[in-house]
């Protein structure tokens, strides 16, 4: 289960952030995760509890933001949402060699007490 150790390295992430900042207390983190990331967003949440304990994020809520996978096709200029890697315009039906988001695996933000 690699989402344990994205679990951890997102936490340290977190950690460090949060003592730069001299905070005291983390109350929310906010994950954004792509639909073809290759992270299961359930095993992300089932990490969270473990790698929290213990630290000032222990207690936070985990907000994790699917992010679906968009092309873009070139023929018909326009973005189109896909649950495939090699996904096809549903309108032309010409292949879409661009993939435009859903591979994210970022922290978007988090609240503290300071």
């Amino acid at each position: 289960m690699h989402e344990y150790s994205i679990m951890q390295s997102a936490i340290s992430q977190v950690l460090r952030e949060a003592r730069q900042a001299g905070a005291t207390r983390v109350h929310e983190i906010r994950l954004r995760v792509g639909a073809l990331s290759g992270v299961v967003p359930d095993a992300l949440r089932f990490a969270f509890e473990a790698v929290t304990d213990g630290t000032c994020a222990q207690g936070a809520v985990l907000t994790i933001e699917e992010v679906p996978a968009r092309f873009w096709c070139a023929a018909c200029r326009r973005e189109f949402v896909s649950a495939n890697l090699y996904s096809e315009c549903p309108d032309c039906h010409n292949p879409s060699g661009e993939l435009r988001a859903g591979r994210e695996l970022e922290l978007a933000s988090m609240e503290v007490d300071t």
